[in-house]
């Protein structure tokens, strides 16, 4: 199982990350964008994906990554359930998100 404390560490690891509060979550920016929130209480983590990423990661496991409801999730913020997931596939489901913003805002 994956804790918060672990998420946290990892997504601050990328450059240019600032880990500010968001509503009720934490969230995780890069040049001011959001590329990431975590929900502490829930477990869970919420990742912005290209459209095609999103559907490469949740035909995964759709249990354990899957896109958010209503219209964020075709706009490919996806969830994945930090208790159920490898380290491993976070790591990679993670610098995809962070890339994936941080492309599109010139780092």
């Amino acid at each position: 199982m994956i804790d918060s404390n672990c998420f946290q560490k990892l997504a601050r690891s990328f450059a240019g990350t600032e880990e500010l509060p968001h509503f009720e979550k934490i969230s995780f920016r890069v040049k001011k964008k959001i590329w990431a929130t975590l929900d502490i209480v829930n477990h869970k983590v919420c990742l912005k994906l290209s459209p095609i990423d999103q559907s490469v990661f949740c035909a995964f496991d759709n249990s354990i990554i899957y896109a958010a409801n209503n219209k964020w999730g075709m706009h490919g913020w996806t969830i994945v359930e930090l208790t159920k997931i490898k380290k491993s596939m976070l790591k990679d489901i993670t610098a995809t998100a962070y890339i994936e913003v941080a492309k599109n805002n010139k780092i």
